[in-house]
Formats: C-alpha cells, sequence, structure tokens
C-alpha cells in the first residue's frame, strides 16, 4: 500500500465513524510523519531486505553433521538447525518417502547440495 492508499483508508474510517475527529487527525499526522521525505520508506524497504539477508545468513548456517549420522549427516544436521531430535526427521524422511515418495529425492538433493560441517 502507498500512503494515498493509506489515507483513502483512513477517511473510510472516519467516515464510517470508526474513527474520531482526534483519532483521524493522529493517525494521519502519524502517516505523514512516518513518510517524511522518501528516507523512511526507503529504510522501510532495506529492513524489509536485512530480513530477508538474516534469514539468508541463517540458512547458511545449516550443514551435514559429522556425529549425529545413519547415512549423510541430513537429519542430524537438520536436529541441530531447528532444535528437534534427529530421530524426529529421520522418521518424517521415512514418511514422506513411503507415502510421497518426496522424501528420498528432498534427502538426495540435501545430501548433494548442503555442505558438511566442519
Amino acid at each position: 500500500m502507498n500512503i494515498a492508499d493509506d489515507i483513502k483508508r483512513l477517511h473510510e474510517l472516519h467516515q464510517a465513524g470508526a474513527l474520531t475527529d482526534a483519532e483521524f487527525a493522529q493517525a494521519k499526522a502519524k502517516l505523514l510523519s512516518s513518510v517524511g521525505s522518501g528516507a523512511s520508506s526507503q529504510n522501510a524497504n532495506s529492513n524489509s531486505f536485512s530480513g530477508i539477508d538474516d534469514s539468508l545468513n541463517q540458512l547458511n548456517r545449516f550443514r551435514r553433521s559429522n556425529t549425529d549420522r545413519w547415512l549423510g549427516g541430513i537429519c542430524g544436521g537438520l536436529g541441530k538447525f531447528t532444535g528437534l531430535e534427529s530421530w524426529i526427521w529421520r522418521l518424517l524422511f521415512v514418511f514422506f518417502t513411503c507415502y510421497f515418495g518426496a522424501g528420498l529425492v528432498a534427502y538426495v538433493l540435501a545430501w548433494i547440495f548442503v555442505p558438511e560441517e566442519e
């Protein structure tokens, strides 16, 4: 939503009686002050990219386990990464392999693309 849509929505709420005159004026002032000269909207965009960067950095910490492994260490690595026990991940992979056939494919792809612990 852009600023015009936000102000239009505030006006509709004011006309419908959901906002008093004082609430409408306060919300409009807050909305206009947050936009400023456009720097705030650029900060909002950079914050959303920052959140994506944080997620990617966290995902990059995922590694195959050297110590808790049966085949490739994927379930042990998932256990360390998520905090769940590795046997739960093994059970999920077996379930998805038996019922959907996708578990084996996902495991093999993870085995290929996820780097091993150092």
